[in-house]
């Protein structure tokens, strides 16, 4: 049995509907029951941010996947809370039932990291290490670039029937955006092929402004708009005491205004030539 974390989630329904394309049995764990039923999948609830509901909830399984995060706004979430201590959570519960252990985390994820995410996805990380160390834990790390498929969306819902998507900030900084279905690739074939244990594999797509990016969902003749960075600003100041987890993904906005956030595809095809590179144009133009 493999159970998905996370697996009513963009990233988790993409990998579930691939293993079960492949005929495995798969088990999606998330905290109560979609609105859009996961077909063919056994649904169990459980809360990463409660230990004692994972145990039961993994019990029987060969593989766990962490395809989770801590940045929806709508959630309440945060990812010291899911990305580092459910990830901590998670790991040791999974040590319990002796399954082996495929961690989604980012590319670029170090502990200095200027973005709480990738920090708490290092933290996630080092204690999947110390438990491959004290207990024997077998593991696969996929490491993955921005999901566009997500940015393509905000973009097209602040767009509105203009036509014409909302930028924070000046939107200039390039970002390595990739498409979550070449990263659910990755993590099913993570979860199926035991060579991959012990390996961290990076999923890298296209490097891209944000504003380069929002132009692909942009009526024809028009330019994308952007909202000022101290209004941006000072809306993250405004939510924080009301919405914190909105507060959190606003500020986050900036802070990718500033930090180096390309990455090279290349390495990661070049070790694995199974690895799908999909245009962010074509994925633009699928989706719209």
């Amino acid at each position: 049995m493999i159970t998905i974390v996370g697996g009513t989630g963009r990233l988790g329904r993409l990998v579930t509907a691939r293993l079960l394309a492949e005929g495995q049995p798969v088990r999606a764990v998330a905290r109560s029951a979609p609105d859009t039923p996961l077909t063919g999948a056994h649904l169990v609830a459980a809360d990463v941010r409660r230990p004692a509901s994972l145990r039961p909830a993994l019990a029987g399984s060969s593989v766990v996947v962490s395809a989770m995060h801590g940045m929806d706004p709508a959630a309440g979430e945060s990812p010291p809370k899911v990305d580092r201590d459910g990830n901590r959570n998670l790991i040791r519960a999974a040590c319990e039932v002796g399954a082996d252990i495929v961690l989604v985390s980012i590319v670029g994820a170090r502990e200095d990291h200027p973005i709480e995410l990738f920090r708490m996805k290092a933290a996630a990380e080092a204690a999947l290490l110390d438990a491959a160390a004290d207990y024997g834990a077998r593991w696969t790390i996929v490491r993955a670039a921005a999901f566009a498929d997500m940015w393509l969306d905000l973009f097209r819902g602040t767009a509105g029937r203009s036509g014409v998507p909302k930028v924070m900030g000046p939107g200039r900084n390039v970002v390595n955006f990739v498409a979550v279905d070449d990263v659910a690739v990755a993590v099913a074939r993570a979860a199926t092929d035991f060579s991959l244990r012990g390996h961290v594999v990076e999923v890298a797509g296209e490097d891209l402004s944000a504003t380069q990016l929002a132009t692909l969902v942009t009526a024809p003749g028009k330019r994308p708009a952007h909202i000022p960075t101290p209004v941006v600003w000072s809306a993250g100041n405004v939510l924080r005491p009301f919405r914190p987890s909105l507060a959190r993904a606003v500020r986050q906005a900036l802070v990718m205004e500033r930090v180096p956030l390309r990455a090279d595809p290349g390495p990661g095809h070049s070790e694995h030539p199974w690895l799908p590179l999909t245009p962010i144009s074509a994925l633009a133009s699928s989706t719209r």
